[in-house]
């Protein structure tokens, strides 16, 4: 049998810090005995991931803004993996999803439905962008994904799909195909087929060196294009209205690739499973632009405490009745909708989505300012509470600080302060939408002291 080299250096950093690094090592090496303990156990007995096992710390309690250790240490969380907008273990939904759980309702087999799942979507229908009116919910958001491609195939008769270079749509082969990653796809063979990608629009790292925006989206638009022109079959585009990264497209772009869909009667699909529910400013980042055909949903959908995913179609695309595109055993669980009506009750009431838009200018105002401050910061961008530290080695040439880039992020996680690094050297900055101004003020402060440390960028 042959095994494939898995050294550190064959390991993307796309989505992610290397977990076998020598910096992750020395980390893992000043944790308390009981916390090495437990972290030789996990790695004994899961599977070894790039992104997952080897861990780097074991965890007692997530709760609100915070993660908490073994050793009773405290992180401000800026991931979250993208599940806690109303923050973790959030009690309005813990109390709903208890309250179910005594009603004995915890589940719902095939062919029947129940209450909660039908309120979820109706309040789905309630805060999505006009036009967006049916529903359909699955376990995760690789699984939704595969859902609004196959419903897009079903509806147009066509079997290709567009999508963009670095993005991350999921793991199934067909999610996989068309997410960007190189991670996610070599050495599984042929994937789906009819997959095309183009370049996401970047305005700071543009390939052609231009500062003119619409200009750039041109040339990015020219690709799209070109594609479509070859290929009439084309069934949908798929792509995150602002990217993961986060990279953030002009107004200008969306208009005209809404309009090039239009056009071609490609099916423009939207996964806000990120940036949904919230976390720019808006319930979701594509009324900063236009509306989708499909918008696909996941991660918060399930409150920070189940996982829940979901689509959201036009009315139009009601014509299935003779296919089944979202088999899923836990179609309309009970228990998960519970959760993902309670955590949009929450976000509602507390005025989560107003909070991430002016929380997150105030954030990104003191980034901006700390950027004066330290060469090593390249550009800041994101709206909301979306937001992305882009460090460099050199600010003239823009070379990716990555080694300073894994450094920064354990000295932050010293102090308490916890991140994810995407791409190699951009911290992506992405609380809590319950975040306040004063841990905003934590957060940049444990930034300037970190960067105050090590000036030495090259």
């Amino acid at each position: 049998m042959s095994i494939q080299n898995t050294s550190e250096s064959v390991v993307s950093r796309e989505q992610g810090d290397i977990n076998g690094s020598d910096l992750r090592k020395d980390y893992v090496s000043e944790l308390d005995g009981d916390t090495l303990k437990w972290i030789t156990e996990d790695t004994d007995v899961f599977l070894h991931q790039a992104l997952s096992t080897p861990v780097m710390n074991v965890l007692t309690k997530t709760d609100g803004e915070y993660l908490y250790d073994l050793q009773g240490r405290r992180y401000l969380d800026l991931h979250g993996n993208g599940v806690h907008n109303a923050g973790f273990s959030n009690a309005h939904v813990i109390n709903a999803v208890i309250r179910q759980l005594q009603e004995k309702l915890a589940f719902t087999p095939r062919r029947y439905t129940n209450i909660p799942a039908i309120q979820l979507a109706k309040k789905l229908v309630d805060i999505s962008p006009e036009g967006l009116s049916r529903v359909l919910f699955c376990p995760g958001g690789s699984e939704a994904i595969e859902m609004a491609v196959m419903l897009a195939k079903q509806v147009t008769g066509r079997w290709k799909t567009i999508s963009y270079w670095d993005s991350y749509h999921g793991n199934g082969f067909q999610s996989s195909s068309i997410g960007g990653e190189e991670h996610f796809a070599t050495g599984n063979g042929p994937m789906v087929p009819g997959a095309f990608h183009i370049e996401f629009p970047n305005y700071y790292r543009n390939p052609w060196g231009w500062q003119d925006e619409e200009a750039i989206d041109e040339q990015y638009i020219r690709q799209l294009e070109l594609i479509i022109q070859r290929n009439p079959d084309i069934a949908a585009l798929v792509a995150e209205p602002i990217s993961a990264t986060p990279v953030v497209p002009s107004r200008y772009y969306w208009e005209r690739v809404r309009a090039i869909c239009n056009q071609h009667d490609i099916v423009l699909i939207f996964d806000e499973i990120i940036e949904g529910l919230g976390r720019t400013g808006k319930w979701f980042a594509c009324e900063h632009y236009v509306t989708p055909d499909i918008l696909v949903l996941g991660k918060s959908l399930g409150g920070g405490l189940l996982p829940f995913a979901g689509i959201v179609a036009r009315e139009s695309y009601n014509v299935l009745q003779h296919r089944s595109i979202g088999h899923y055993t836990h179609e309309k669980n009970p228990l998960c909708a519970t959760a993902g009506l309670a955590a949009i009750q929450f976000i509602e009431k507390e005025g989560l989505v107003e909070n991430a838009a002016a929380v997150g200018a105030y954030l990104k105002e003191q980034l901006t300012m700390l950027k004066a401050r330290f060469p090593v910061i390249g550009h800041i961008a994101g709206k909301g509470l979306h937001l992305g530290i882009d460090l460099v080695s050199n600010p003239l040439t823009k070379e990716r600080a990555i080694a300073y880039a894994e450094w920064a992020m354990y000295e932050c996680l010293k102090r308490g302060v916890a991140f994810k690094i995407i791409e190699g050297n951009i911290l992506t900055i992405r609380p809590a939408l319950t975040i306040s101004q004063s841990q905003c003020d934590e957060l940049v402060n444990v930034l300037a002291e970190v960067f105050s440390i090590r000036t030495d960028i090259t």
